[in-house]
């Protein structure tokens, strides 16, 4: 089988959860104060990434750390452009911990219209996905989103969605298309309604080896993506954590039958630069014990 293959089987059927570690630009110093490092320890963007390399570094060589409990990792162009123990980040993920790696591929989301943000273009994005799958990497993700029930709003995100997502199925890779619901809409559920439409109109235009996955806000109602879970060219359904607490996104996860977690600050809420390696670890593994968990209902 080839490494694609093996990632495959591995996020489609095995248990566990995907570390979101994509944090980047203007995310990346909140990530890392909440993490105990201020703006003080660097002095530009180039050391605030290596600040957050460093983070990441210490999260991903943890012994709590490996492919039983995770299946796969997503990180940014600056984390797969650097390596890890003597590794490519993507290389140490997939050969040392049995982890499988997405990219990042989005730039960030335009101005607010029709009550959603659509993604920036991503002129390079042809050249991103040779070099990702050059490196070991599965699938990319791509974030827009949805503030409000609107359904041309709706409508206009998951067409670029999917216009993308056809692009990266075509070199290779497996998108994780998210367009996320913002927990503080109004209209939250209705939103959702709209949007579930959509994902299904979608996904039934696609051709039988087109598989895509989803990354989705944590609904409303228990169990409502269980049909796009259902379609056979998904691979898997994750959830976002979206402003969530770690226990509320636990909470909520755990009423979603058969969708796993893909969270990002729920990761490494209570981490710290300054706790010693085994405070450090053993935070970690509870952390990722507690969200294990939540994605195995």
């Amino acid at each position: 089988m080839s490494t694609y293959d093996d990632q495959l089987k591995k996020v489609r059927t095995k248990p566990g959860f995907i570390a979101a570690l994509d944090q980047s630009g203007g995310s990346t110093p909140k990530a890392l104060s909440l993490y105990g490092v201020g703006p003080d320890a660097y002095k530009n963007e180039e050391e605030m990434f290596t600040r957050v390399h460093e983070m990441r570094t210490r999260i991903v060589t943890s012994p709590a750390f490996n492919g039983d409990r995770i299946l796969g990792a997503i990180l940014f162009e600056n984390t797969l452009d650097r390596s890890i123990l003597g590794k490519s980040s993507s290389h140490f993920l997939w050969q040392v911990k049995n982890v499988v790696p997405f990219l990042k591929v989005d730039k960030g989301l335009a101005e607010e219209a029709d009550g959603v943000q659509l993604m920036k273009p991503i002129p390079e994005l042809a050249a991103l996905l040779e070099k990702a799958k050059a490196q070991d990497v599965f699938g990319t993700k791509m974030r827009s989103v949805i503030k409000s029930a609107n359904p041309k709003g709706i409508a206009a995100i998951v067409a670029q969605q999917f216009e993308i997502g056809r692009k990266i199925v075509a070199a290779g890779l497996t998108p994780i298309i998210e367009p996320e619901v913002d927990i503080k809409a109004p209209d939250k559920a209705q939103a959702e309604v709209l949007l579930k439409q959509q994902l299904m109109a979608h996904l039934d235009k696609l051709g039988s080896k087109e598989l895509v996955m989803f990354k989705l806000t944590l609904p409303e109602q228990a169990n409502f993506y269980k049909e796009c879970q259902a379609h056979p060219n998904m691979v898997r359904v994750v959830a976002l954590s979206g402003g969530y607490s770690r226990d509320e996104a636990n909470r909520r996860l755990a009423q979603n039958n058969g969708m796993i977690a893909s969270f990002s600050r729920a990761l490494t809420e209570g981490l710290s630069a300054q706790q010693s390696d085994q405070e450090f670890n053993a935070m970690l593994d509870a952390t990722i014990q507690s969200i294990f968990e939540a994605s195995c209902t």
